[in-house]
């Protein structure tokens, strides 16, 4: 049983319902009322027949909820007819029985106000107005199809992906002609099964697709199946197109090979000025002492010329090793005036005697007359010095390598 004051609490939440509420009996007089709005005052109609007193009628509607009750001794819904093409809002009656024992004592009747369905139309309306816009504007491409293939969602990045208007798609594109090679049935293996983020859901998914010219198209897809209950409805999926992506993966792959380049080169700079360091002193050494003997001595002359031959050879020997330090020597990148030809003559200087040119002929025509080049001279040496290696390389060895220089017209 239920104490004072719950009892107290519960009428006090009767008489606060603002809309309709009725109790009837099984022949469907009223037992009780409340109502704060048009109709008859509480208690007023008490005794009598609901559908007279509410309706004026002279028999239950068709409609009734409260008829619903007695014949199905369940819970029924029950709106207006008339009232679901107009208005603002739609009266309905929710009614629901009253036990005594297995007896349907009584019904309660409950008025509640919904929508008209001209609002939840227009609702409606917006609301799939929204999603087509939200759908049209987004930045990846957005397909979906049903359990045939035929597509029934297709925005405009998937046109500019793909290449097929958005009316021809939604007429007569399947979705397994955007797949090279059947791959439409692995990505349905993949949403179904639980590797890719769950079954139903594929997520980050690298594949390719085809565009209409037959171009295939890097794909990150994120695809999605949609169910209906248990049963499989279509599958929508968002296609982020890859291709700048991967380009500006390559242009960074690059530069970062002509960071480890400029590196390497400034190592070999400093390997460089301590070998030359290490070098120049005995070098000196040999020069000096090979004149005092040439000034002192009264020699054979085929010992003096013999002696000649060291002195010219250790002179090359110094040149070279101060070639090899200005070919590598570290500056900031300082863009200066600087002889085109002075750098390619460097560069074959220290190229011509290496074992890879020992079967190349090489032929220079350098013109006398260019200007000097506003340029990074360490950045031109090591571009002349890949550009002759490289022809080298594709000579295999052998061959002719002309080197030629010249005004440009203009």
């Amino acid at each position: 049983m239920r104490t004072g004051t719950e009892q107290e609490m519960l009428l006090r939440a009767i008489d606060a319902f603002r809309n309709k509420l009725i109790v009837v009996s099984p022949d469907y007089r009223i037992l009780a009322w409340q109502c704060h709005r048009d109709g008859p005052a509480a208690g007023d109609g008490v005794g009598q027949l609901c559908y007279q007193v509410l309706h004026a009628r002279s028999g239950p509607c068709g409609h009734c909820a409260v008829k619903t009750v007695l014949e199905t001794r369940q819970p029924a819904w029950s709106p207006r007819n008339e009232d679901l093409l107009s208005g603002e809002t739609v009266p309905c009656h929710y009614a629901y029985p009253v036990f005594s024992g297995d007896a349907v004592e009584a019904v309660v009747s409950m008025e509640m106000e919904l929508p008209a369905r001209s609002q939840i139309e227009e609702k409606l309306q917006r609301s799939n107005a929204f999603l087509r816009n939200l759908i049209t504007s987004a930045v990846d491409g957005v397909m979906a199809a049903d359990k045939k293939g035929k597509v029934i969602i297709y925005n405009d990045t998937a046109e500019e992906i793909f290449g097929y208007g958005v009316q021809e798609a939604l007429e007569t594109l399947d979705i397994s002609a955007i797949y090279p090679d059947g791959l439409e049935r692995e990505v349905m293996r993949q949403l179904r099964s639980e590797e890719n983020g769950g079954r139903g859901k594929l997520k980050s998914y690298l594949v390719d697709v085809l565009h209409r010219d037959g171009t295939r198209i890097p794909i990150n897809l994120n695809a999605a199946i949609v169910y209906e209950g248990n049963r499989e409805v279509a599958t929508i999926g968002f296609f982020h197109d890859m291709r700048e992506s991967l380009r500006m993966q390559k242009v960074l792959e690059k530069v970062q090979l002509q960071l480890m380049q400029s590196e390497k080169m400034a190592s070999l700079g400093k390997l460089a000025a301590g070998v030359a360091h290490q070098l120049n002193n005995p070098l000196g050494g040999v020069t000096l002492y090979t004149r005092l003997v040439l000034e002192d001595y009264e020699l054979p002359a085929g010992a003096r010329d013999d002696l000649g031959r060291v002195l010219r050879d250790t002179e090359r020997c110094r040149e070279t090793v101060k070639e090899l330090l200005e070919f590598t020597r570290q500056t900031r990148h300082l863009m200066q005036p600087h002889d085109i030809n002075q750098a390619i003559s460097r560069t074959l200087f220290l190229l011509k005697n290496q074992p890879l040119f020992q079967n190349i002929t090489i032929e220079t025509h350098l013109d006398g007359g260019l200007p000097p080049v506003h340029s990074d001279i360490q950045q031109v040496n090591h571009l002349f010095m890949n550009l002759i290696l490289n022809a080298a390389q594709a000579m295999g060895g052998c061959g002719r390598l002309v080197i030629r220089t010249s005004r440009a017209p203009g």
